[in-house]
């Protein structure tokens, strides 16, 4: 027994030693790789010699993602022409119906729609707020406005002018012109005076046609 655990022990004694011989063998090699690599680069240093960083040229990094093509001009000519064919001149008077309050309908629709658009009986959708902005300003953003809601699919929306109380004589002007310009484009189709927790006086609800592909 006491001779088979010398035999052990020397076995145990030349493994290690094994391990040992392995790893600085292994060190000896990572060192020597390392030297090569370092020999390499003072040589390639010594054959290219002094450089200096270029400068930085200014052009976009391809691998960036770049946005997806907006019709930007397409949208431009569309508000152009919404905004040329509204017009301040018309007298669009024949068209506003007196009842209840203020309210606008396209011939060959129905009351019924104008009474359930003054009731509330539409959600809506979206709004804008016009008073404070000079003329040009107010039909420029009636227009893109209305737009973005027929592109968007949106039905019922608000359009906030004010009561003119601070318009020279207290004379609600934008209001009037509002109602002109809203007559005026083809996809209204009918609008009215807001309630008053809608806005009362100093707002229209406007109903826009149901538009085909609105996203």
């Amino acid at each position: 027994m006491k001779v088979r655990g010398l035999q052990e022990l020397a076995a145990l004694r030349d493994a290690l030693r094994q391990r040992e011989a392995e790893a600085a063998a292994a060190q000896a090699r990572e060192q020597a790789q390392r030297q090569l690599e370092e020999e390499r680069r003072q040589a390639f240093a010594h054959a290219v010699g002094p450089v200096q960083a270029l400068p930085h040229h200014g052009r976009a990094d391809p691998s960036v993602a770049r946005p997806e093509p907006h019709p930007r001009q397409r949208e431009a000519d569309e508000r152009a022409a919404l905004r040329e064919a509204l017009s301040d001149e018309v007298d669009v008077e024949s068209l506003l119906l007196t009842d209840d309050g203020l309210s606008f309908r396209r011939p060959g629709l129905s009351a019924d729609v104008v009474t359930r658009l003054r009731r509330g009986q539409w959600s809506i959708q979206a709004q804008i707020d016009l008073h404070g902005l000079r003329r040009d300003q107010a039909r420029d953003q009636l227009a893109a406005f209305v737009r973005q809601a027929l592109q968007r699919g949106q039905r019922c929306v608000r359009v906030v002018h004010g009561k003119g109380l601070g318009s020279p004589g207290g004379e609600p002007v934008l209001k009037a012109k509002v109602q002109r310009w809203l007559a005026q484009c083809a996809e209204v189709i009918a609008f009215t005076q807001a309630t008053g927790p809608q806005g009362g006086a100093g707002a229209l609800v406007v109903l826009l046609e149901r538009r085909s592909g609105a996203r």
